[in-house]
């Protein structure tokens, strides 16, 4: 028997979470962490009570926009937007706690984490968006590129 790593664990978590996503273009999802305990989840949808994606199409899709531009056209939130006003609806602080995401965040999300005092970022793959990055290399953010075991 193999027992995962913490990072294996949690990553896999994540991509469980993610497969929840209503999103047409890409299923993200995100869970935080704090003290090896899941504080929060949550995946990339629109708004609880309105219509997903999957009932009345893409609007960034239709215009073509691409991957990293124009968030605002989007009906849905982010995964880590999403884990983020999960904990704070639940009354659950986040400061100090990982963010396990299954995509790098966008520069709208990554202020967020910023802001919320969240320490760490365990990714699995990139995001174009410059802005992100840069404020990430600016921030005191550990961040963590996640690579799967080899078999």
């Amino acid at each position: 028997m193999s027992r995962p790593s913490w990072d294996e664990y949690f990553m896999e978590i994540t991509r469980l979470v993610a497969r929840r996503s209503t999103c047409l273009r890409r299923q993200v999802g995100a869970i935080l962490v704090k003290d090896k305990r899941i504080l929060a989840t949550g995946y990339n949808g629109a708004p609880s009570g309105l219509p997903h994606c999957l009932d009345v199409g893409c609007l960034r899709e239709q215009e073509q926009i691409p991957s990293g531009e124009r968030h605002e056209l989007c009906r849905g939130l982010h995964a880590e937007q999403n884990t983020i006003i999960q904990a704070a609806y639940h009354g659950t602080s986040v400061k100090g706690s990982i963010l396990y995401c299954t995509n790098l965040p966008c520069s709208i999300c990554m202020k967020m984490i910023i802001n919320a005092g969240i320490t760490k970022i365990v990714y699995e793959e990139g995001y174009p968006d410059y802005l992100s990055e840069r404020m990430l290399k600016e921030s005191k953010i550990e961040i963590q590129q996640y690579q799967a075991a080899k078999c």
